[in-house]
């Protein structure tokens, strides 16, 4: 299955990689778990991860209203983007996805959930999605540590600590 560009806001570079804008959400919910999705790539079943919500931005879509509007889609969690700290956290990802290589910039923001929010909702998921994410849960940062899949990003078990303990500090950091 291959992915149509213009569903997922991306464009090919010169160099044929193709580039998209992200925006993840770090949801925590009452009880200090974050929600976690399990992916794997259509093309290669053997290429697994975990990500938090979130994903590609439409063209000229602000990066906040890209986050919620992401959470939304993939867990049935409405925010307001003025309930998002941060961004917390931003990266640049080289990837293979769906045999195509991508380029991904990202933001990270922040979000302490209400008790309310535990149901979960994935009937907004688009043809990739379901293509592509096998499990969606919650997970506290010493289970992510005992994950033996790949986490995105790496140091998000760390972050997540850091959010729960200290709160934002009103940086974005540059993660890998």
């Amino acid at each position: 299955m291959t992915a149509d560009a213009s569903d997922l806001g991306e464009w090919r570079d010169d160099d044929g990689v193709w580039f998209r804008r992200a925006a993840r959400v770090i949801a925590v919910d009452a009880a200090g778990r974050v929600l976690m999705m399990r992916g794997v790539d259509p093309a290669a079943h053997d290429h697994v991860w975990w990500i938090t919500p979130g994903g590609g931005l439409e063209p000229d879509e602000d990066e906040r209203a890209g986050a919620v509007r992401e959470l939304l889609e993939e867990s049935g969690i409405r925010l307001d983007p003025a309930e998002l700290a941060g961004p917390v956290a931003v990266r640049s990802a080289m990837f293979s996805f769906d045999g195509r290589p991508y380029r991904q910039d990202e933001v990270l923001f922040f979000a302490r959930l209400p008790e309310s929010a535990h149901e979960l909702d994935t009937t907004g998921w688009t043809s990739i999605e379901q293509a592509s994410v096998t499990e969606l849960r919650w997970c506290t940062a010493d289970e992510l540590d005992a994950v033996d899949e790949p986490i995105y990003p790496p140091a998000l078990p760390s972050i997540v600590r850091g959010l729960l303990d200290r709160g934002w500090d009103g940086v974005a950091h540059t993660v890998d």
